[in-house]
């Protein structure tokens, strides 16, 4: 879905009148988050998760994450849920067999990197994980859920929005109330600057939970300078990549958002190429988008190289420390299981 813009202002009309509803289901997700017995897993767990429904980096973070496990000597894999894909799992992703629609974007960016498992009932992965070899599980998403115990969470913040009006679901994009969350958070990581990132900052601190610092840094320029864009994105929140194309400088001829997750049909790239020609603009997505569109037909206008892809990647400010600390999450873990 796309988030409403309402979640990201004061307190409206909107938000109030669906405030009792948020109420109920920030309780629900609440209760829920405190359910003891989850599944203990066979290699320390770490989560990257967000306090809100919408995107705010946990992919990024997640590959950054598993970089740094990597410069401490750690062999780091995934687990997913695998957002968007038909196949619940458990499985191991094969980026040269499955597709977006197998097992979501997100498999396929994470599987890139590290080895991924997908699985719709997560504990249903321990034997994968297990089979994998490595010694550090990265979970991107999954901080709400329950069912297996995390041996560390990190929650990722978008400090250009924070978490919006400060209501729960559907009133505002909260999953459960922030102090609630807050209390089962190990650490947050904010994106850039502003005051609504401040203000968790100065929450996270009073709650003495380390906050460490990151940006989006684009891979390459997805066209030259002088060159209109026609961006098209269907992640969390869309505007959040095309303020990072008019933040490089691009001047946008067309912002196009669908839901999250969308599945790219032939009919509308064939359409979106079109627009961009009339409009001589570059379309461009991002990465996420980008494994999710139609494969070229022949004799039709649409060809996947015809379409820009802006990647980004997270670069972490405290690179180093964070390395040390997911060295320190696996030795702890090793010392209460195998002392």
């Amino acid at each position: 879905m796309l988030t409403p813009t309402f979640w990201w202002k004061r307190k409206g009309l909107t938000a109030l009148l669906l405030w009792p509803i948020g109420l109920l289901y920030g309780a629900i997700t609440a209760r829920r988050m405190s359910r003891p017995g989850g599944a203990e897993p066979p290699l320390p767990l770490v989560c990257v998760g967000n306090f809100v429904a919408g995107g705010a980096g946990k992919t990024p973070t997640a590959i950054a994450l598993a970089h740094s496990a990597r410069s401490v000597g750690l062999d780091p894999c995934f687990l997913t849920r695998g957002h968007g894909g038909r196949l619940k799992g458990p499985l191991l992703v094969d980026i040269d067999r499955h597709t977006a629609g197998d097992v979501g974007d997100e498999a396929l960016l994470l599987a890139r990197v590290a080895p991924t498992v997908v699985s719709r009932r997560r504990p249903a992965a321990f034997r994968l994980l297990r089979a994998t070899g490595t010694d550090l599980c990265i979970m991107d998403d999954g901080f709400q859920n329950p069912s297996v115990k995390k041996t560390f969470s990190f929650v990722v913040v978008d400090g250009a929005v924070g978490v919006g009006n400060g209501l729960a679901m559907p009133a505002g994009p909260l999953r459960a109330p922030l102090k609630r969350q807050m209390f089962s958070t190990d650490a947050v990581i904010v994106y850039g600057g502003g005051e609504p990132g401040q203000r968790i900052v100065r929450k996270a601190a009073r709650a003495g939970k380390p906050v460490f610092r990151a940006d989006l840094v684009a891979n390459a320029p997805p066209a030259a300078p002088h060159r209109r864009l026609y961006a098209f994105a269907g992640i969390g929140r869309p505007e959040k990549f095309f303020r990072s194309l008019e933040d490089e400088g691009y001047r946008l001829a067309v912002r196009r958002a669908f839901p999250d997750h969308h599945p790219y049909s032939l009919a509308e790239m064939t359409h979106i190429l079109d627009d961009a020609d009339t409009l001589d603009a570059v379309p461009v997505t991002t990465e996420k988008d980008a494994v999710r569109l139609p494969p070229g037909i022949a004799g039709s206008n649409w060809s996947r190289d015809r379409v820009a892809v802006f990647g980004v990647h997270a670069r972490l400010a405290e690179e180093r420390a964070v390395g040390a600390l997911l060295l320190d999450i696996r030795r702890r873990w090793m010392a209460r299981h195998f002392s």
